[in-house]
């Protein structure tokens, strides 16, 4: 199996789970997580305190449907697990069409398809469906059927810490609250346990943290109770919709100038495909948590194609069909690359600055002999001499040279083995 089809079938395996803030569609799925990565599962009970919120009660769900006067299912949980307003607390009554109608979600613009919508901190019920289905209602009484707990318990969430030669941080962050949507939810968690298996055989400068958490609160919720971890994440990514065909697209941290957000670019930019880059704004995925004012986290958002400006983005359409191997691969790819740059970065000195060395002398000709790629790497290997002055980092230079990082970082290699450079930090 190659990798294309290791992403995608994990995807597979966690699309048909009804997954909400809490319960045990998260437990499960973090179960299929654990048969790739060791994640560790943590529950926090319902009520604790976290900042200005509380963990909610836990939702749970059996069966639901909605009959008409024959005894017909015309709605069933069983075929979508969309069908049920998440955090919809239980319901057996039978009521009149006009009533249900004040229980029912859909979307006129898009007839076809399911909706996903919730009530998590307003307990209440409903059902989701397709307006087509809606227009064919008949007049009539119809007998709504819910079989959910909504009691005390906990919210689960998974995290994996790698660690590394350093305790500096890199935060890898996904949510894992979404039913059956593969882009916004299902995508994010895959390239994320891949990235995962892909560190843990690496031998690594800085510690990685990764977090499998329902979205909003699950950032509240490990923040409150992880302070002083925040001040050793010195890089940080927040994943979600990195399988769709669309091209890369990363929203900035809060600092717009942090070191993560430049390597991003760095990367995007040397990648010679089309990509775009946004500032940050207070609203999206729990970037906006990590950002906020009193962590102000280099925390940035890695995305394909943004939530909400895809058409498929919280319906039904969200399904395995949205999903490009290839998409998922390339997002892994570049996320690997990211790695390699926070991994590889620092600042060095030339041991010979006055005027340039003899590189001939040094062998380091054979770098430079004539074509363009040689050429590029002579300009390199003079760009890390002129700036390796114990303040500019490798990343720096490339900012400054518009040289690709790689090929940066291939010249500083090479100085390095003829004893022309040295690393400071």
């Amino acid at each position: 199996m190659n990798q294309e089809e290791r992403l995608f079938g994990l995807i597979e395996e966690l699309y048909p789970i009804c997954r909400s803030i809490s319960g045990d569609g998260v437990r499960k799925s973090l179960q299929i997580i654990q048969k790739h990565i060791p994640v560790q599962v943590q529950e926090l009970l319902t009520g604790t305190p976290v900042f200005d919120w509380s963990i909610p009660k836990e939702w749970n769900i059996k069966e639901a449907w909605i009959k008409n006067s024959k005894g017909e299912k015309v709605v069933d949980f069983d075929d979508s697990n969309l069908h049920v307003l998440n955090y919809s607390v239980p319901v057996d009554q039978v009521v009149a069409l006009e009533e249900l109608k004040n229980h029912l979600y859909t979307l006129p613009d898009q007839p076809d398809l399911i909706p996903y919508r919730t009530s998590y901190y307003k307990e209440d019920w409903g059902f989701c469906l397709s307006h087509n289905q809606l227009m064919q209602l008949e007049e009539g009484d119809y007998h709504v059927y819910i079989d959910a707990t909504l009691l005390e318990g906990s919210m689960t969430h998974g995290e994996l810490y790698i660690e590394g030669h350093t305790p500096d941080e890199v935060l890898i962050s996904c949510h894992i609250c979404h039913p059956s949507l593969c882009n916004d939810n299902l995508s994010g968690i895959s390239v994320a346990v891949h990235l995962a298996q892909y560190l843990l055989q690496e031998d690594l400068k800085y510690s990685y943290r990764f977090l499998f958490i329902p979205g909003t609160i699950g950032s509240i919720a490990w923040l409150a109770r992880n302070e002083d971890k925040t001040e050793r994440i010195k890089y940080g990514l927040v994943l979600s919709c990195v399988g769709d065909a669309g091209q890369i697209t990363y929203k900035k941290s809060r600092r717009g100038r942090a070191e993560i957000d430049r390597i991003v670019e760095q990367v995007l930019a040397g990648s010679a495909e089309s990509y775009e880059v946004r500032d940050f704004t207070p609203y999206g995925y729990d970037e906006r948590q990590f950002c906020s004012p009193a962590f102000d986290l280099p925390v940035g958002c890695f995305m394909r194609t943004p939530f909400g400006e895809f058409p498929e983005y919280h319906t039904s359409a969200d399904n395995l069909e949205l999903m490009e191997p290839e998409a998922l691969a390339d997002s892994l790819s570049k996320l690997k690359s990211i790695v390699g740059v926070i991994e590889s970065n620092g600042t060095y000195l030339n041991l010979n600055p006055k005027c340039e060395p003899n590189l001939g002398r040094r062998g380091l000709y054979k770098l430079t002999g004539g074509d363009t790629e040689s050429e590029i790497n002579q300009l390199a290997i003079l760009w890390v001499l002129n700036l390796s002055d114990g303040s500019h980092s490798l990343l720096d230079i490339a900012e400054r040279s518009g040289i690709s990082f790689q090929t940066i970082r291939q010249a500083a290699d090479a100085l390095l083995e003829v004893d022309l450079l040295k690393k400071v930090r």
